[in-house]
């Protein structure tokens, strides 16, 4: 893919059956679950929102329709807001279906991560395009996006988020195998090897939910075959552009490495540390929250 090309669009895969939280995930997307009063998805699309990308699939499954009832419109709950001049709650509820322009294509079987991005094909058509994973939250997303951006229209290719992690971590990320550039921030990928073993990870830069990708992974996906888990992982795809072999001459790929706050809303031990802290640090119910945190770990 060519440099100086604009990312419109971003793809939100959902079809997770988010089983690390279950029983709460049996009828309720994960996406779904609320930090503080907001669910985490919204979070998401809202961060893709304030980076300019106002045009988002989101490739769902079954038992999703929560997730796609909270971006329509409730006109029997608007009613019964303006009835009670409830403007705050009004303005709040209607702002969810207001963010951008949703569509939805259905995974049908789950087949991966790499599967689902290829079921946005269509949609996405011959332009580059970000893929936000729903789990993982960004307090300054807009501006990590916009940095992913300027790396695009410098170098062309794909752009991947990095991030340095522990060696007991990087069992659980596609690590990256990297070579340096004039910019400090900046790596160009060599090779991507997903969920290493710690002794043979190639790196400490781990691959994070977000990514801008060249058009060119598509045909790339559709030739994968099912890879760790028997699926179809993204990481495997990704990883023929870095090699250059796909069909993208100049599909090149690039790691912006982030060295900011993330919230990974994906467990339960890191859902339970956002909620908290995204409770702490809201001035509405933030002062209060605090001072009974503070009182309650004095008693453990």
């Amino acid at each position: 893919m060519s440099k100086n090309q604009v990312v419109r669009k971003a793809v939100m895969p959902v079809a997770g059956l988010g089983t690390r939280f279950l029983p709460a995930t049996k009828a309720t997307p994960k996406e779904m679950l609320p930090v503080v009063d907001k669910p985490v998805i919204q979070y998401v699309v809202e961060e893709a929102v304030a980076a300019g990308l106002e045009d988002i699939l989101f490739v769902t499954g079954r038992a999703k329709r929560a997730l796609e009832d909270h971006f329509d419109f409730n006109g029997e709950l608007e009613r019964l807001l303006i009835e009670k001049k409830d403007e705050k709650r009004l303005k709040e509820v209607r702002a969810a279906s207001e963010l951008a322009t949703i569509h939805y294509a259905r995974q049908g079987t789950a087949k991966g991560l790499g599967h689902a991005v290829l079921c946005a094909k269509q949609h996405v058509g011959d332009e580059p395009f970000a893929v936000f994973l729903g789990d993982e939250i960004y307090p300054e997303g807009s501006k990590v996006l916009a940095r992913m951006f300027e790396v695009l229209s410098e170098f062309g290719g794909s752009v991947l988020l990095l991030k340095k992690v522990s060696k007991a971590e990087v069992s659980r990320y596609g690590v990256a195998q990297v070579k340096a550039t004039a910019q400090s921030d900046v790596v160009q990928v060599t090779d991507l090897v997903e969920k290493p073993d710690a002794n043979e990870a190639p790196s400490d830069l781990a691959v994070m939910g977000r990514y801008v990708l060249s058009p060119a992974i598509f045909e790339i996906l559709e030739n994968t075959k099912p890879g760790r888990g028997g699926e179809i992982q993204l990481t495997d795809a990704i990883q023929v552009l870095a090699q250059g072999k796909g069909p993208d001459s100049a599909g090149l790929v690039h790691g912006l490495i982030y060295d900011g706050v993330r919230f990974d809303t994906g467990d339960l031990a890191g859902y339970l540390e956002t909620v908290v802290e995204f409770a702490a640090n809201r001035a509405d119910v933030g002062p209060e929250f605090k001072s009974w945190l503070k009182n309650y770990v004095s008693t453990l």
